[in-house]
């Protein structure tokens, strides 16, 4: 059964799907227009975040109830449909502006875990493959090339990630969490 995600503490477990082996299966979400920071720090989470700058209310609740995602928004009338009322799509609420505390709510109401960060393009949300430095050496800083060693590059935009001050910063939020 699928849940509608309203209430501050939502039971994590209901929220959670799982496959026909009884596994927990990791939630794929799709984020409303005015979520798309939080979308982004999912993606850097190693979460499947799917989100579009611009897109009409029906045709996202279709495309969350199609491909299975949870819907994030901060839209109370959004909510409201019936296809999310009645479960058929699962959606959250977001009550904060503040992108951490967003993150603190999903986490907390859908029972997450920090285990696969910088797995996914934080612009186009595809899954990153893993580059020895000589394929890149080319497209990153010399102060890069200089202090890192393990790269990873998304295969459809090319962006090339490595785990730089960057991600430094992203830790400490990520304690806060």
């Amino acid at each position: 059964m699928l849940v509608v995600s309203l209430a501050p503490a939502a039971d994590a477990a209901n929220m959670l799907r799982t496959s026909g082996t009884g596994h927990s299966v990791r939630p794929r979400f799709l984020a409303d227009c005015n979520v798309g920071r939080l979308a982004r720090w999912l993606r850097a989470l190693g979460y499947d975040a799917s989100y579009h700058a611009r897109i009409d209310d029906s045709e996202l609740v279709r495309e969350a109830a199609a491909e299975n995602r949870v819907l994030l928004t901060r839209d109370r009338d959004l909510t409201k449909r019936r296809v999310i009322q009645t479960g058929v799509v699962r959606a959250i609420l977001i009550r904060d502006d503040e992108v951490t505390k967003q993150l603190r709510q999903v986490f907390a109401e859908l029972g997450l875990e920090l285990k696969e960060a910088l797995t996914r393009c934080i612009e186009c949300n595809s899954e990153l493959e893993t580059r020895v430095p000589a394929m890149v050496v080319d497209r990153v800083p010399p102060y890069v090339r200089r202090t890192q060693s393990r790269y990873s590059e998304c295969p459809d935009c090319g962006r090339i990630y490595w785990a730089g001050t960057h991600w430094q910063r992203i830790r400490e939020v990520l304690l806060g969490l």
